[in-house]
């Protein structure tokens, strides 16, 4: 049988971002970041399942507006796909410091994790 398995689903189909996608999550991530020029980008890849909502986590090395979440933080955010390609994102959540297991804890519901972003 050559279906597609829920394993199979799981662990493959995933892609690397685009140039262009990795603009959309940032547009996306900046607002949320001080000094978001300066913010060093850690990208995972996102599932290539199709067109829709596809949530996607990675993490960022940034300033926070807050300064406890200073430095490396976690971020999850849902994607839209047409034609194969992210068009737009909104940032779910981001989070540094003690609350990163948080958002590392949304991802896992997704079966996602942050840090498997380089």
């Amino acid at each position: 049988m050559h279906g597609p398995s829920a394993d199979a689903s799981a662990s493959a189909g995933q892609r690397e971002l685009t140039l262009q996608e990795k603009r959309v999550l940032i547009a996306a991530i900046s607002p949320s970041l001080r000094d978001p020029g300066a913010a060093k980008y850690r990208w995972s890849k996102i599932s290539d399942v199709g067109d829709g909502a596809v949530n996607y986590c990675a993490m960022v090395t940034a300033k926070s507006p807050y300064a406890a979440y200073d430095g490396l933080q976690a971020y999850i955010a849902e994607t839209k796909v047409v034609g194969g390609r992210v068009t737009s994102a909104v940032i779910g959540l981001i989070a540094g410091g003690k609350d990163i297991s948080i958002v590392r804890t949304m991802c896992r519901k997704y079966n996602l994790d942050p840090e498997a972003a380089t």
